[in-house]
C-alpha cells in the first residue's frame, strides 16, 4: 500500500512540532535551572532527547530558544497573575497588580535578565504575549470609568517599552531598584488618571501569584 505524500507531509509537520516542543520544554528546564549563560545546547538537545545539530534546524541560536521559552514563560505569568486578579473588584487594580508583577519579574527573575540585553525582543515579545491580557485590563477599566484610554493596544504598547528599559536599566545598576514604584505611577498615569489615583492603585497590597508549574 503506498503512501500519499500529503500523509507523508503531514508525519514530517507532526515530528517536527513535536521535536520543536520538546526543546521548548527542555530548554525551559534547563534555563530555569542554570540560566541562559550556563545552560548548553548540548544537554537541552539530549534532554529534548533531538540530535545536537537538529536544535539549528528550529533555533539559529541558544538565544534565539530562550526567548522562545520566555515567550512561554510571560504567558504562564499572564496566566498567573489573572488567576490572583480575578478576585479583584476594582479593574484598574488587575492593571496596575499587572504591571507591578511583570516589573517585578523582569528585574528579578534571571531568564528575564539575561535577556534584558535584547531590549527589542523582550519588548516585543511582552506586547505579543501578554498584550490580549494587558489590553483586556485597560479596556474594561475604560469601560468602568477608571482610565482613560483612548488606544488600549497602543497604550500597552508603550508600556511594554518602557517596562523593558527601566528593567533593564535597573538591573544594570543605573537605576536604583526603589524607582520600580514610581516607575508603576508613572505607566499608570499613561491611563489617563491622576497622580494621586496611581499612587493608591500602586501602594495597594499584592497577593503572592500561585506557584510557577514546573512544566511550560
Amino acid at each position: 500500500m503506498q503512501v500519499s505524500k500529503a500523509s507523508t507531509k503531514s508525519r514530517v509537520a507532526l515530528r517536527q512540532e513535536r521535536n520543536r516542543e520538546a526543546l521548548v520544554q527542555a530548554g525551559y528546564t534547563v534555563i530555569s535551572q542554570k540560566g541562559i549563560d550556563s545552560a548548553t545546547m548540548q544537554e537541552i538537545a539530549d534532554l529534548a532527547d533531538v540530535g545536537a545539530g537538529t536544535v539549528y534546524s528550529y533555533f539559529k541560536s541558544k538565544d534565539d530558544l530562550a526567548v522562545s521559552v520566555m515567550e512561554r514563560v510571560m504567558h504562564n505569568l499572564a496566566l498567573r497573575i489573572e488567576e490572583v486578579t480575578n478576585t479583584f473588584a476594582d479593574p484598574a487594580q488587575v492593571y496596575a497588580f499587572g504591571i507591578r508583577t511583570v516589573i517585578d519579574h523582569a528585574t528579578g527573575d534571571m531568564r528575564w535578565k539575561q535577556l534584558l540585553n535584547r531590549p527589542e525582543v523582550i519588548a516585543d515579545a511582552m506586547f505579543r504575549c501578554m498584550g490580549p491580557f494587558a489590553i483586556r485590563d485597560l479596556e474594561n477599566a475604560t469601560q468602568a470609568g477608571r482610565f482613560k484610554v483612548v488606544d488600549a493596544r497602543l497604550t500597552w504598547q508603550m508600556a511594554s517599552y518602557a517596562i523593558v528599559g527601566v528593567s533593564l536599566a535597573i538591573t544594570k545598576e543605573h537605576l536604583p531598584p526603589s524607582l520600580i514604584d514610581e516607575t508603576v505611577v508613572r505607566l499608570l498615569c499613561m491611563t489617563g488618571i491622576g497622580e494621586a489615583e496611581a499612587k493608591d492603585l500602586a501602594s495597594r497590597p499584592r497577593p503572592a501569584l500561585p506557584p510557577e508549574k514546573s512544566r511550560l
